[in-house]
Protein backbone atom coordinates (compact mmCIF):
# COMPACT_ATOMS: atom_id res chain seq x y z
CA UNK A 1 0.00 0.00 0.00
CA UNK A 2 1.41 3.51 -0.77
CA UNK A 3 2.15 5.09 1.87
CA UNK A 4 1.64 8.49 0.19
CA UNK A 5 -2.09 8.42 -0.66
CA UNK A 6 -4.31 10.46 1.32
CA UNK A 7 -6.39 7.56 1.99
CA UNK A 8 -3.76 5.69 3.73
CA UNK A 9 -2.29 9.07 5.68
CA UNK A 10 -6.57 9.38 6.69
CA UNK A 11 -6.59 5.61 8.28
CA UNK A 12 -3.57 6.59 10.22
CA UNK A 13 -5.30 9.34 11.67
CA UNK A 14 -8.32 7.60 12.61
CA UNK A 15 -6.63 4.63 14.24
CA UNK A 16 -7.64 3.32 17.50
CA UNK A 17 -6.92 5.72 20.35
CA UNK A 18 -4.92 2.50 22.21
CA UNK A 19 -3.19 2.45 18.94
CA UNK A 20 -2.13 5.99 18.63
CA UNK A 21 -1.38 5.75 22.39
CA UNK A 22 1.23 2.94 21.65
CA UNK A 23 2.74 4.17 18.34
CA UNK A 24 2.32 7.72 18.20
CA UNK A 25 3.52 9.73 14.62
CA UNK A 26 4.64 6.32 13.39
CA UNK A 27 2.96 4.93 10.08
CA UNK A 28 1.81 1.74 11.74
CA UNK A 29 -1.40 0.79 9.78
CA UNK A 30 -2.47 -1.28 13.04
CA UNK A 31 -6.50 -1.07 13.02
CA UNK A 32 -9.64 -1.85 15.01
CA UNK A 33 -10.95 -4.94 14.35
CA UNK A 34 -14.16 -3.27 13.91
CA UNK A 35 -12.82 -2.55 11.03
CA UNK A 36 -11.61 -5.09 9.71
CA UNK A 37 -15.27 -7.00 10.27
CA UNK A 38 -16.90 -4.75 8.51
CA UNK A 39 -14.63 -4.39 5.62
CA UNK A 40 -14.68 -7.95 5.23
CA UNK A 41 -18.71 -8.11 4.95
CA UNK A 42 -18.69 -5.13 2.71
CA UNK A 43 -16.90 -7.29 0.07
CA UNK A 44 -17.59 -10.85 0.84
CA UNK A 45 -14.32 -12.06 2.10
CA UNK A 46 -12.60 -13.55 4.63
CA UNK A 47 -9.92 -12.14 6.90
CA UNK A 48 -6.87 -14.70 7.52
CA UNK A 49 -6.31 -14.58 11.34
CA UNK A 50 -3.25 -16.40 11.83
CA UNK A 51 -2.07 -17.47 15.27
CA UNK A 52 1.78 -15.94 15.93
CA UNK A 53 3.43 -18.78 17.93
CA UNK A 54 6.94 -17.80 16.68
CA UNK A 55 7.97 -13.75 15.94
CA UNK A 56 8.77 -15.27 11.89
CA UNK A 57 5.11 -16.26 11.17
CA UNK A 58 4.59 -12.81 11.76
CA UNK A 59 6.85 -11.35 9.30
CA UNK A 60 5.74 -14.12 6.71
CA UNK A 61 1.83 -13.12 7.24
CA UNK A 62 2.40 -9.84 7.04
CA UNK A 63 5.08 -10.01 3.93
CA UNK A 64 1.59 -12.52 2.18
CA UNK A 65 -0.67 -9.05 2.79
CA UNK A 66 1.72 -6.91 2.02
CA UNK A 67 1.94 -8.23 -1.59
CA UNK A 68 -1.37 -8.82 -2.03
CA UNK A 69 -2.30 -5.64 -0.72
CA UNK A 70 -5.13 -7.47 1.81
CA UNK A 71 -5.69 -6.83 5.65
CA UNK A 72 -4.86 -9.97 8.10
CA UNK A 73 -5.34 -9.89 11.92
CA UNK A 74 -2.32 -11.25 13.90
CA UNK A 75 -3.85 -13.74 16.39
CA UNK A 76 -2.02 -15.32 20.08
CA UNK A 77 -4.31 -17.17 22.48
CA UNK A 78 -4.47 -16.49 26.16
CA UNK A 79 -2.92 -19.85 26.36
CA UNK A 80 -0.49 -19.21 23.67
CA UNK A 81 1.24 -16.52 25.33
CA UNK A 82 2.07 -18.83 28.43
CA UNK A 83 4.09 -21.52 26.09
CA UNK A 84 5.07 -19.34 23.08
CA UNK A 85 8.11 -16.96 22.43
CA UNK A 86 5.61 -14.07 20.77
CA UNK A 87 3.38 -12.86 24.03
CA UNK A 88 0.85 -10.40 24.51
CA UNK A 89 4.20 -8.09 25.51
CA UNK A 90 5.90 -8.28 22.16
CA UNK A 91 3.77 -8.99 19.29
CA UNK A 92 2.50 -5.32 19.03
CA UNK A 93 6.11 -4.05 18.44
CA UNK A 94 7.41 -7.19 16.53
CA UNK A 95 4.54 -6.27 14.07
CA UNK A 96 5.64 -2.93 14.01
CA UNK A 97 8.73 -3.96 13.35
CA UNK A 98 8.34 -6.60 10.47
CA UNK A 99 5.68 -3.84 8.67
CA UNK A 100 8.82 -1.44 8.63
CA UNK A 101 11.21 -3.45 7.40
CA UNK A 102 9.31 -4.96 5.12
CA UNK A 103 8.27 -1.20 3.44
CA UNK A 104 5.27 -0.49 5.22
CA UNK A 105 1.97 0.20 4.05
CA UNK A 106 0.63 -3.33 5.99
CA UNK A 107 -2.93 -2.88 7.31
CA UNK A 108 -3.73 -5.35 10.26
CA UNK A 109 -5.30 -5.58 13.31
CA UNK A 110 -4.17 -7.89 16.49
CA UNK A 111 -6.74 -9.81 18.23
CA UNK A 112 -6.69 -11.54 21.48
CA UNK A 113 -7.88 -14.93 20.62
CA UNK A 114 -9.61 -17.56 23.40
CA UNK A 115 -9.15 -15.32 26.46
CA UNK A 116 -10.87 -18.27 28.54
CA UNK A 117 -13.12 -17.29 30.97
CA UNK A 118 -13.48 -20.61 33.16
CA UNK A 119 -15.02 -19.13 36.68
CA UNK A 120 -15.37 -15.99 38.76
CA UNK A 121 -11.83 -15.59 39.53
CA UNK A 122 -11.13 -15.07 35.91
CA UNK A 123 -13.65 -13.26 35.31
CA UNK A 124 -12.48 -10.52 38.22
CA UNK A 125 -8.52 -11.54 37.16
CA UNK A 126 -9.69 -10.44 33.38
CA UNK A 127 -10.35 -6.81 34.35
CA UNK A 128 -6.97 -5.45 34.73
CA UNK A 129 -5.26 -7.83 32.51
CA UNK A 130 -7.42 -7.16 29.02
CA UNK A 131 -7.12 -3.27 30.01
CA UNK A 132 -3.36 -3.74 30.08
CA UNK A 133 -3.43 -5.49 26.64
CA UNK A 134 -5.52 -2.62 25.04
CA UNK A 135 -2.69 -0.23 26.33
CA UNK A 136 -0.67 -2.04 24.74
CA UNK A 137 -2.24 -1.72 21.61
CA UNK A 138 -4.07 -4.86 21.10
CA UNK A 139 -7.37 -4.12 19.14
CA UNK A 140 -9.36 -7.12 19.07
CA UNK A 141 -10.70 -9.85 21.78
CA UNK A 142 -12.33 -12.56 21.67
CA UNK A 143 -13.96 -13.55 24.71
CA UNK A 144 -14.34 -17.14 25.30
CA UNK A 145 -16.56 -19.07 27.92
CA UNK A 146 -18.14 -21.25 26.17
CA UNK A 147 -16.39 -24.14 28.24
CA UNK A 148 -19.40 -22.98 30.79
CA UNK A 149 -23.38 -23.91 30.66
CA UNK A 150 -25.15 -21.49 28.14
CA UNK A 151 -26.47 -19.66 31.02
CA UNK A 152 -22.97 -18.79 32.89
CA UNK A 153 -21.28 -18.14 29.31
CA UNK A 154 -24.04 -15.62 28.58
CA UNK A 155 -23.12 -14.03 32.07
CA UNK A 156 -19.44 -14.44 31.85
CA UNK A 157 -19.17 -13.18 28.24
CA UNK A 158 -20.94 -10.30 29.02
CA UNK A 159 -19.47 -9.12 32.38
CA UNK A 160 -16.15 -9.38 30.45
CA UNK A 161 -17.37 -7.72 27.14
CA UNK A 162 -18.15 -4.72 29.07
CA UNK A 163 -14.85 -4.29 30.12
CA UNK A 164 -13.69 -3.82 26.38
CA UNK A 165 -13.60 -0.75 24.57
CA UNK A 166 -16.85 -0.60 22.05
CA UNK A 167 -14.45 1.01 19.28
CA UNK A 168 -12.30 -2.53 19.21
CA UNK A 169 -13.48 -5.63 17.98
CA UNK A 170 -15.51 -8.18 19.51
CA UNK A 171 -15.60 -12.04 19.18
CA UNK A 172 -17.60 -14.41 21.41
CA UNK A 173 -18.00 -18.29 21.06
CA UNK A 174 -20.88 -20.73 22.00
CA UNK A 175 -19.84 -23.97 21.80
CA UNK A 176 -16.40 -25.90 22.82
CA UNK A 177 -14.39 -26.32 19.26
CA UNK A 178 -13.90 -30.14 19.86
CA UNK A 179 -13.58 -31.90 16.34
CA UNK A 180 -16.47 -33.41 14.06
CA UNK A 181 -19.76 -34.37 15.53
CA UNK A 182 -19.53 -31.76 18.14
CA UNK A 183 -22.21 -29.10 16.86
CA UNK A 184 -23.63 -26.02 18.26
CA UNK A 185 -27.11 -25.72 17.82
CA UNK A 186 -28.98 -22.81 15.90
CA UNK A 187 -31.14 -22.20 19.17
CA UNK A 188 -28.11 -21.97 21.96
CA UNK A 189 -26.32 -19.44 19.16
CA UNK A 190 -29.89 -17.58 19.42
CA UNK A 191 -30.18 -18.04 22.94
CA UNK A 192 -26.35 -16.36 23.03
CA UNK A 193 -26.20 -13.85 20.56
CA UNK A 194 -29.70 -12.66 21.58
CA UNK A 195 -28.81 -12.62 25.49
CA UNK A 196 -25.53 -10.18 24.32
CA UNK A 197 -27.72 -8.03 22.22
CA UNK A 198 -29.58 -7.21 24.75
CA UNK A 199 -27.18 -6.15 27.33
CA UNK A 200 -25.75 -3.38 24.68
CA UNK A 201 -22.91 -6.14 23.57
CA UNK A 202 -22.66 -6.71 19.77
CA UNK A 203 -20.05 -8.86 18.42
CA UNK A 204 -18.80 -8.87 15.23
CA UNK A 205 -17.84 -12.87 15.05
CA UNK A 206 -19.60 -15.84 16.89
CA UNK A 207 -17.09 -18.53 17.12
CA UNK A 208 -19.08 -22.20 16.93
CA UNK A 209 -18.20 -26.04 17.17
CA UNK A 210 -19.02 -26.99 13.70
CA UNK A 211 -16.88 -29.79 13.40
CA UNK A 212 -13.50 -28.60 13.33
CA UNK A 213 -10.75 -28.88 15.71
CA UNK A 214 -7.27 -27.55 16.72
CA UNK A 215 -3.95 -28.64 15.83
CA UNK A 216 -3.50 -32.15 13.08
CA UNK A 217 -5.85 -34.46 12.07
CA UNK A 218 -4.04 -37.33 12.52
CA UNK A 219 -5.08 -39.70 9.70
CA UNK A 220 -3.32 -43.00 11.53
CA UNK A 221 -6.45 -42.92 13.94
CA UNK A 222 -8.60 -42.00 12.01
CA UNK A 223 -9.34 -38.40 12.18
CA UNK A 224 -10.59 -36.41 9.15
CA UNK A 225 -11.68 -32.72 8.85
CA UNK A 226 -15.18 -32.18 9.42
CA UNK A 227 -16.50 -28.65 9.28
CA UNK A 228 -20.41 -28.81 8.73
CA UNK A 229 -20.73 -25.98 6.80
CA UNK A 230 -24.62 -26.72 6.71
CA UNK A 231 -24.90 -26.36 10.64
CA UNK A 232 -22.51 -23.08 9.80
CA UNK A 233 -25.06 -21.40 7.07
CA UNK A 234 -28.05 -22.11 9.45
CA UNK A 235 -26.13 -20.53 12.63
CA UNK A 236 -24.61 -17.46 10.60
CA UNK A 237 -28.47 -17.02 9.02
CA UNK A 238 -30.05 -17.30 12.50
CA UNK A 239 -27.45 -14.47 14.11
CA UNK A 240 -27.14 -11.99 10.60
CA UNK A 241 -29.99 -9.68 12.21
CA UNK A 242 -27.65 -8.79 15.12
CA UNK A 243 -24.75 -8.23 13.14
CA UNK A 244 -22.86 -11.21 14.04
CA UNK A 245 -20.95 -13.05 10.92
CA UNK A 246 -19.16 -16.71 11.71
CA UNK A 247 -15.17 -16.81 13.03
CA UNK A 248 -13.91 -20.43 11.59
CA UNK A 249 -11.72 -21.87 13.72
CA UNK A 250 -9.41 -25.03 13.37
CA UNK A 251 -8.86 -24.22 9.45
CA UNK A 252 -5.41 -25.79 9.64
CA UNK A 253 -5.54 -29.09 7.56
CA UNK A 254 -8.66 -28.24 5.62
CA UNK A 255 -8.31 -28.50 1.87
CA UNK A 256 -8.30 -25.24 0.36
CA UNK A 257 -11.02 -25.66 -1.71
CA UNK A 258 -13.38 -26.12 0.68
CA UNK A 259 -11.66 -23.08 2.47
CA UNK A 260 -12.67 -21.55 -0.84
CA UNK A 261 -16.68 -22.04 -0.03
CA UNK A 262 -16.98 -20.75 3.25
CA UNK A 263 -17.64 -17.21 2.74
CA UNK A 264 -21.08 -18.50 0.92
CA UNK A 265 -21.66 -20.09 4.64
CA UNK A 266 -21.61 -16.88 6.68
CA UNK A 267 -17.54 -16.94 7.33
CA UNK A 268 -15.83 -13.84 7.39
CA UNK A 269 -12.40 -14.54 9.73
CA UNK A 270 -10.45 -17.95 9.09
CA UNK A 271 -8.25 -18.70 11.94
CA UNK A 272 -5.12 -20.33 11.06
CA UNK A 273 -2.39 -21.70 13.70
CA UNK A 274 -1.03 -25.15 13.84
CA UNK A 275 0.17 -24.91 9.75
CA UNK A 276 2.56 -22.16 10.62
CA UNK A 277 4.13 -24.27 13.31
CA UNK A 278 4.50 -26.72 11.01
CA UNK A 279 6.49 -24.39 8.43
CA UNK A 280 8.67 -23.65 11.38
CA UNK A 281 9.53 -26.74 12.54
CA UNK A 282 9.87 -27.99 8.64
CA UNK A 283 7.87 -31.01 9.23
CA UNK A 284 6.55 -32.87 6.04
CA UNK A 285 2.91 -31.51 5.30
CA UNK A 286 0.33 -32.22 3.31
CA UNK A 287 0.58 -30.36 -0.05
CA UNK A 288 -3.23 -29.53 -0.51
CA UNK A 289 -3.89 -29.22 3.29
CA UNK A 290 -0.67 -28.39 5.23
CA UNK A 291 -1.90 -31.15 7.39
CA UNK A 292 1.42 -32.44 9.17
CA UNK A 293 2.42 -35.94 8.06
CA UNK A 294 2.68 -38.69 10.72
CA UNK A 295 4.26 -41.64 10.24
CA UNK A 296 4.91 -44.89 12.51
CA UNK A 297 3.73 -42.80 15.27
CA UNK A 298 5.67 -39.80 14.50
CA UNK A 299 5.85 -36.06 13.22
CA UNK A 300 8.40 -36.53 10.28
CA UNK A 301 11.14 -33.47 9.64
CA UNK A 302 12.16 -32.17 6.70
CA UNK A 303 15.49 -31.50 6.47
CA UNK A 304 15.41 -29.06 4.04
CA UNK A 305 12.54 -27.09 5.62
CA UNK A 306 12.24 -25.35 8.62
CA UNK A 307 14.31 -25.21 11.28
CA UNK A 308 17.90 -27.27 11.13
CA UNK A 309 17.50 -30.70 11.89
CA UNK A 310 20.16 -31.05 14.42
CA UNK A 311 17.58 -28.35 16.29
CA UNK A 312 14.61 -30.58 15.80
CA UNK A 313 16.60 -33.32 17.55
CA UNK A 314 16.74 -31.06 20.47
CA UNK A 315 13.37 -30.55 20.56
CA UNK A 316 12.17 -34.43 20.07
CA UNK A 317 14.94 -34.68 22.98
CA UNK A 318 12.88 -32.40 25.22
CA UNK A 319 9.61 -34.10 23.84
CA UNK A 320 10.31 -37.43 24.90
CA UNK A 321 12.01 -35.84 28.55
CA UNK A 322 8.64 -34.37 28.87
CA UNK A 323 6.86 -37.73 28.31
CA UNK A 324 4.76 -36.49 25.00
CA UNK A 325 4.26 -39.08 22.58
CA UNK A 326 5.75 -38.07 18.82
CA UNK A 327 2.82 -37.29 17.30
CA UNK A 328 1.58 -35.03 20.34
CA UNK A 329 -0.12 -32.04 20.04
CA UNK A 330 2.17 -30.54 22.90
CA UNK A 331 4.61 -30.07 20.67
CA UNK A 332 3.32 -26.78 20.76
CA UNK A 333 4.49 -25.84 24.47
CA UNK A 334 8.34 -26.10 22.58
CA UNK A 335 7.87 -22.99 21.16
CA UNK A 336 8.91 -21.30 24.21
CA UNK A 337 11.92 -23.15 25.82
CA UNK A 338 13.35 -23.49 22.16
CA UNK A 339 12.23 -19.46 21.31
CA UNK A 340 16.00 -18.39 21.49
CA UNK A 341 17.57 -20.84 19.44
CA UNK A 342 14.76 -20.65 16.91
CA UNK A 343 15.65 -17.09 16.61
CA UNK A 344 19.25 -17.51 16.86
CA UNK A 345 19.51 -19.79 13.56
CA UNK A 346 21.11 -18.12 10.40
CA UNK A 347 19.46 -15.80 7.94
CA UNK A 348 19.16 -18.36 5.45
CA UNK A 349 16.82 -20.61 7.56
CA UNK A 350 14.70 -17.86 9.15
CA UNK A 351 14.37 -16.63 4.87
CA UNK A 352 13.09 -20.10 3.95
CA UNK A 353 10.58 -20.11 6.74
CA UNK A 354 9.11 -17.06 6.12
CA UNK A 355 9.04 -17.40 2.31
CA UNK A 356 7.33 -20.27 3.39
CA UNK A 357 4.97 -19.05 5.91
CA UNK A 358 4.11 -16.30 3.12
CA UNK A 359 3.59 -18.54 0.16
CA UNK A 360 1.03 -20.93 2.27
CA UNK A 361 -0.76 -17.01 3.41
CA UNK A 362 -1.10 -15.90 0.17
CA UNK A 363 -2.99 -19.04 -0.68
CA UNK A 364 -5.66 -18.52 2.43
CA UNK A 365 -5.71 -15.27 1.27
CA UNK A 366 -6.84 -15.55 -2.38
CA UNK A 367 -8.96 -18.54 -1.31
CA UNK A 368 -10.42 -15.96 1.14
CA UNK A 369 -11.26 -13.84 -1.58
CA UNK A 370 -9.17 -11.06 0.39
CA UNK A 371 -6.62 -9.85 -2.70
CA UNK A 372 -7.05 -6.15 -2.36
CA UNK A 373 -9.30 -6.52 0.47
CA UNK A 374 -7.18 -3.32 1.75
CA UNK A 375 -9.29 -0.79 -0.37
CA UNK A 376 -12.51 -1.76 0.60
CA UNK A 377 -10.68 -1.38 4.52
CA UNK A 378 -10.09 2.17 3.61
CA UNK A 379 -13.09 2.47 2.71
CA UNK A 380 -15.11 1.87 5.49
CA UNK A 381 -12.43 4.17 7.78
CA UNK A 382 -12.91 6.90 5.27
CA UNK A 383 -16.61 6.56 6.09
CA UNK A 384 -16.09 7.55 9.72
CA UNK A 385 -16.17 10.87 11.18
CA UNK A 386 -13.23 10.10 13.42
CA UNK A 387 -10.83 7.39 15.26
CA UNK A 388 -14.22 5.72 16.87
CA UNK A 389 -15.29 2.33 15.30
CA UNK A 390 -17.95 1.69 17.96
CA UNK A 391 -20.83 -0.03 15.70
CA UNK A 392 -23.91 1.45 15.37
CA UNK A 393 -26.12 -1.58 16.21
CA UNK A 394 -29.78 -1.70 17.98
CA UNK A 395 -30.66 -3.75 20.25
CA UNK A 396 -33.76 -6.11 19.14
CA UNK A 397 -33.80 -8.82 21.99
CA UNK A 398 -35.58 -8.40 25.71
CA UNK A 399 -33.53 -9.69 28.77
CA UNK A 400 -37.01 -11.32 29.49
CA UNK A 401 -35.91 -13.57 26.71
CA UNK A 402 -32.92 -14.67 28.09
CA UNK A 403 -32.32 -16.28 31.93
CA UNK A 404 -31.27 -19.05 32.83
CA UNK A 405 -34.69 -21.78 33.38
CA UNK A 406 -34.59 -21.44 29.51
CA UNK A 407 -30.93 -21.57 29.00
CA UNK A 408 -30.69 -24.56 26.10
CA UNK A 409 -28.68 -26.53 28.21
CA UNK A 410 -30.68 -25.93 31.21
CA UNK A 411 -27.44 -25.37 33.03
CA UNK A 412 -26.14 -28.23 33.16
CA UNK A 413 -22.38 -29.46 33.48
CA UNK A 414 -20.17 -28.94 30.40
CA UNK A 415 -16.69 -30.66 30.12
CA UNK A 416 -13.95 -29.07 32.45
CA UNK A 417 -11.20 -31.84 31.38
CA UNK A 418 -8.94 -31.07 28.10
CA UNK A 419 -8.31 -27.64 27.00
CA UNK A 420 -9.77 -27.07 23.57
CA UNK A 421 -9.12 -23.19 22.92
CA UNK A 422 -6.17 -23.30 20.84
Amino acid sequence: MDQDRRSFRELLEKRPLNVQSVFGSEPVALVSGRDIAAAARSVGSIVLASNVRNPLTIKGVLKAARELEAFVMLELAKSEATYCGCTFENVPQLAARYSSELGGGVLFGLHVDHYAIRSREDLLASIPHLRKLVELGWTSVAVDASHNPDWENLCFTRDVAMHIPAYLGLEVEVGEIKGPGELTTVEEALFFIGGLNSWRIFPDFLAISNGSKHGTYDSTAGEVEGIDLERTREIAEAVSPFGVTIAQHGISGTPLDKVSRFSEFGINKGNVGTLWQNIVFGLEMDPVTGNAVVKDGSYVKDPARGITLELWEEIVKWADGQGLSRKSGDYKKANRPFDEAIMALPEGIHGRIVEETAEWAKRFIRAFHAEGSSEALMEIVSERPDHNAAPEQAVIASRKDHYREIAPDRGAAKDKGKDFSD
